[in-house]
């Protein structure tokens, strides 16, 4: 049996993916912000990223449950704050902009998942806060796209360029 074709994959997030506190994985830690941006260099005001990653120890387990819902509606009102998951669901305002509020994962990277329209499939890529061994084998003209930049203390910047001369590095982990 073939396959059903793929479809592109938005924009249809607003009503019922993003929630409240979604790129707030931790507070006392680190923020990690940007754009995401079209081929032409031009933001993507409807682009939906989701981030998993370590906690401090390099523990990939997560906690979860930890959001938390209107008892009358169930509607998702935010997270506790309490339990540390590692994941996180950000979507681009207008401008094209994300920001997640975290800890430095243990592993040294952050795994993003960027959805948006005109994307048959997803795209898989990383955020690494520092120097690392896996940069070294990629070529030396790419790796610097997986690399967020420190803007000053605990705050960095990093950008998803979707395709372009300054395209991001993306996985297949098919």
């Amino acid at each position: 049996m073939n396959p059903t074709p793929s479809q592109t994959v938005g924009p249809f997030y607003g009503y019922a993916l993003p929630f409240p506190g979604g790129g707030d994985i931790a507070q006392g830690g680190i923020v990690v912000h940007g754009y995401v941006y079209d081929g032409a260099g031009d933001p993507v005001p409807d682009a939906l990223l989701e981030f998993w990653q370590a906690d401090p120890d390099g523990d990939l387990s997560g906690a979860p449950g930890t959001l938390r819902r209107d008892p009358v509606n169930g509607a998702v009102v935010g997270r506790h704050g309490v339990d540390f998951t590692g994941f996180g669901r950000v979507p681009t305002d207008l401008d094209g902009r994300w920001t997640l509020r975290t800890l430095v994962p243990g592993t040294g990277y952050i795994s993003v998942c960027v959805f948006a329209r005109g994307l048959l499939h997803h795209l898989y890529t990383r955020i690494f806060l520092a120097e690392h061994p896996f940069l070294d084998t990629l070529p030396a003209d790419r790796a610097h796209t997986l690399l967020a930049t420190r803007e000053r203390d605990g705050v960095y910047r990093f950008d998803v360029h979707l395709q372009g001369d300054k395209e991001t590095v993306f996985f297949d982990f098919g």
